[in-house]
């Protein structure tokens, strides 16, 4: 306190000229309409400044959970898009108590390999939250693989990227049916095997999935056709197909989960008598 009272002893020149300065200041923004207008759009300017930056620190801290609601609302969009042969997407649709046969739950990667020939990818979502074996896995831009494994906390996809993955898919434009395996050679290629010769095959055609399975509902998007050769026998086509996907950077991912799996798959696995 002492240091503060000798402080103002020692500069109390220069404090009384500052206070007069300010009260000389205030009358003569108060007393002149051109001088007040040019206070009042300085001080406003500063204010809006100032606040445009709180603004934007906000926003950047409240990204992550922007980025949640987007996610979301992608999870409520690809359930009305892929159940649009049950129910006519309108207004209606938007409704989340429409019981849809194909559901979707988000996660985000937390490992993912594609360098070697069986490649697997590691999720932040488990037995806790609904996943399970044999669930498809998507993005926004197309296929990633299907759930092999399957703890409380977390969950193991087997990549599109591994030699041990079949997948059922289709020219787009036709109904010729193919599957989807991977030669090892690059991450940014699989191959489409088993196309009859009969199909009409153009390279830029695009690829999606079948809907033959009770894993993947029809008409995800894989790929484009890059090139195809005819196989030794001469009645099927290898497919190579460029994914839509890059698959050396998988962020967030839809779990795809068929309301009526286990009775298809249960119907599957019956032997004729």
């Amino acid at each position: 306190m002492q240091q503060i009272v000798n402080f103002v002893i020692r500069n109390k020149t220069f404090l009384l000229f500052l206070l007069l300065f300010c009260v000389s200041l205030g009358l003569t923004i108060q007393s002149h309409s051109y001088h007040k207008s040019k206070f009042i759009n300085s001080a406003n300017f500063l204010s809006g400044g100032i606040y445009n930056t709180t603004s934007n620190i906000r926003a950047y801290f409240s990204l992550k959970k922007q980025n949640e609601v987007l996610i979301d609302e992608n999870k409520r969009l690809k359930s009305i898009l892929f159940n649009s042969d049950q129910h006519e997407v309108d207004n209606s649709a938007l409704d989340s108590t429409i019981d849809f046969n194909f559901k979707f739950n988000s996660a985000n990667v937390i490992k993912n390999s594609y360098a070697a020939s069986k490649n697997y990818l590691t999720i932040d979502k488990g037995q806790n939250d609904s996943i399970v074996q044999d669930l498809g896995v998507i993005t926004s831009k197309g296929i990633v693989g299907i759930i092999d494994k399957a703890s409380s906390n977390y969950a193991r996809i087997l990549s599109i990227l591994n030699t041990k993955s079949r997948i059922n898919a289709q020219l787009k434009s036709t109904d010729h049916i193919g599957s989807l395996t991977w030669n090892a050679k690059s991450p940014e290629f699989v191959q489409l095997i088993d196309i009859s010769k009969f199909a009409p095959v153009r390279k830029g055609d695009t690829i999606i999935t079948g809907g033959q399975s009770s894993i993947f509902p029809k008409g995800i998007l894989i790929g484009l056709i890059d090139s195809y050769t005819l196989d030794a026998s001469g009645d099927t086509y290898t497919v190579n197909v460029k994914l839509f996907n890059d698959m050396t950077n998988i962020g967030h991912v839809y779990i795809i989960k068929n309301k009526d799996f286990n009775e298809i798959r249960s119907l599957q696995n019956q032997r004729d008598e």
